[in-house]
């Protein structure tokens, strides 16, 4: 019994040590865009951060979501956050099981490179958005008579430029639309493209549309900024995703082989990718083009006789 744990231990080993060198390759090529999709987030905080600056509680304004959702309470307003800190989770955990799992279907590094893409995209249409026109925020310490409803103003530059997580939890103002829905939408749409459980795929829409109803029932977000994320996160990673290339994808047996100086190697691995190696493990059947992996129970089987 040790022993056979010991071996299977050793090829878990083996396995993280061969992935991590290919995730470390795919990186240097693409630490731009990561980098850049990291800055995008850290630039999003700040401007959340500084419509708080121009927050002015009011009344609440009408929303039909509130009359039909019974109010959560302040003291039930960590559900939501836990239903999202699960999403966040799982996505993130889901993004590195290559290193772990024999079924290698993604790249870590490729994967989120697409992901910031499509946070970055709709991170810059609320800006936009809740800059435009700053509504009196429904949750509880932004109502009137709140001492986190309205910050003072910073008496050094320095203090703008810094992220608190305290504010993270406490701000006003960017409320159209909803930053918790577009991590999730964006979470779950990668997933129904590169994950390959379809039970994990309905259940994760599932847990979005709970998502959905349980921010407006804690009051922190009006009925329309979810509403409004819905439609324009789908929108914008469709129309992102065509834009960007496709990924290789490793249940067709592509490999991702390092870039030499004289480029012979980069074109080897995009005969492999295009499916003209010579190799026999290229020649069966593939059962999709567009790097979407397929689901379980949909795999195609084919039946090879001998001649008559």
């Amino acid at each position: 019994m040790s022993f056979y744990i010991s071996r299977e231990a050793s090829k878990i080993w083996k396995r993280i040590c061969a992935e991590t060198t290919t995730e470390i390759n795919l990186l240097v090529e693409n630490w731009k865009y990561v980098l850049g999709g990291l800055i995008c987030q850290y630039i999003h905080g700040l401007a959340a951060r500084g419509v708080h600056y121009f927050h002015r509680p009011g009344p609440i304004l009408q929303d039909a979501g509130f009359f039909l959702l019974p109010e959560l309470g302040q003291e039930r307003a960590y559900v939501s956050e836990t239903v999202f800190l699960f999403v966040f989770l799982s996505f993130f955990l889901w993004t590195f099981h290559p290193f772990i799992f024999k079924s290698k279907k993604i790249y870590t590094v490729l994967i989120w490179c697409r992901v910031l893409a499509f946070l970055v995209a709709c991170q810059c249409l609320r800006i936009i958005t809740f800059y435009s026109t700053v509504l009196p925020g429904p949750n509880y310490h932004c109502r009137e008579g709140s001492q986190l409803a309205t910050l003072p103003r910073p008496d050094y530059l320095i203090k703008t430029l810094l992220i608190i997580p305290r504010g993270v939890l406490y701000g006003c103002g960017d409320l159209i639309f909803s930053s918790h829905m577009i991590f999730s939408l964006v979470f779950v749409r990668t997933y129904q493209k590169y994950g390959t459980r379809r039970f994990i795929k309905q259940c994760a829409w599932l847990v979005v549309v709970v998502q959905s109803l349980l921010i407006i029932a804690s009051r922190k977000h009006y009925t329309v900024d979810v509403i409004v994320a819905w439609y324009t996160v789908n929108l914008v990673v469709f129309f992102v995703d065509n834009k960007l290339p496709e990924m290789p994808d490793r249940s067709l047996g592509a490999l991702l082989l390092p870039v030499s100086k004289d480029g012979r190697m980069k074109e080897e691995g995009a005969k492999l990718l295009n499916g003209n190696s010579g190799d026999p493990i290229d020649r069966r059947v593939r059962s999709q083009a567009n790097g979407k992996v397929n689901e379980e129970n949909d795999n195609l089987h084919v039946e090879v006789r001998d001649g008559a």
